[in-house]
């Protein structure tokens, strides 16, 4: 069934795990990740990034998505992703997700701010959870030359600041992992993590978990996060998985092996956040 962020976050919070929120860009890839939160029995979060809407439009994207998730067993969240316009982010509540991320982050902190409490005040009127992001997650490319690194970590004080100010339902926090494939070794600065845990209340949520290292994503869930988002790998497990036998197989047979693939590698993060919620 289709619902918002609000309670599966806090139920994550409380249960020391992590909901994975993955994103799609067409009918393959819904299926996939769908597939498997109904088999492992936990939550998910469906996630549309504005960067894939010429592929996938965002009414497009809540049509399928909400036909889909009905059929499924478990609470399903349809996530608006890494939203820059409050115009586009608004048409996507108007479309009917059920939770957005307004990415400020690039902004100074000020104009961030602004902009997040403008659209938790549209949004919240809607019974759409909100979550936005304070500091920046780079690309991976990022850790090939350090000095071409446009991650900015966040710090303590700004965080607990943005929460208070905003209030948003869930926070992105940078922490050194990246979006993308690493062209480097990923390090996480756990002991942040651990500082913004103990002095932020809402739910913290790490972006650029593809690559990041099991054992890194499993202690960061276990210092606080409790929302992952993952695409890079489900895109990767996709292409891996159609390899199998591809002199032989169709179009139609390649497609299926990659609804397989998306499928097995979020099973294997479900493992990776411990999560439960078991309906």
């Amino acid at each position: 069934m289709l619902v918002n962020s609000k309670e599966i976050l806090l139920a994550a919070k409380k249960g020391h795990y992590a909901v994975p929120a993955t994103n799609v860009f067409n009918l393959e890839s819904i299926k996939g990740v769908l597939s498997a939160a109904e088999e492992t029995n936990h939550p998910l979060m469906v996630c549309l990034a504005e960067v894939h809407t010429p592929e996938l439009g965002i009414e497009e994207a809540a049509h399928i998505v909400k036909y889909y998730a009905e059929k499924c067993s478990q609470d399903i969240v349809l996530h608006y992703d890494h939203g820059f316009t409050s115009e586009m982010v608004k048409q996507a509540i108007d479309a009917g997700f059920t939770s957005v991320m307004i990415d400020g982050s690039s902004l100074p902190f000020e104009e961030n701010v602004e902009k997040t409490k403008e659209i938790v005040a549209y949004a919240h009127k809607r019974n759409v959870t909100v979550e936005a992001e304070i500091g920046h997650v780079g690309g991976g490319e990022s850790y090939l030359d350090p000095e071409d690194d446009d991650t900015m970590l966040t710090t303590v004080d700004e965080a607990v600041k943005f929460a208070e100010l905003t209030g948003v339902d869930s926070l992105a926090v940078s922490i050194g992992t990246a979006h993308g494939e690493y062209k480097g070794i990923p390090h996480l600065n756990f002991d942040r993590l651990s500082q913004i845990a103990e002095r932020v209340e809402v739910p913290l949520v790490l972006h650029g978990g593809s690559g990041s290292g099991d054992e890194n994503l499993t202690k960061a869930v276990q210092l606080g996060i409790c929302k992952v988002n993952i695409f890079t790998d489900l895109t990767i497990a996709a292409k891996e998985k159609t390899k199998e036998g591809y002199a032989d197989r169709s179009y139609y047979d390649s497609t299926k092996l990659a609804v397989q693939g998306i499928k097995e590698c979020l099973m294997h993060y479900y493992e990776v956040f411990q999560t439960k919620g078991e309906k």
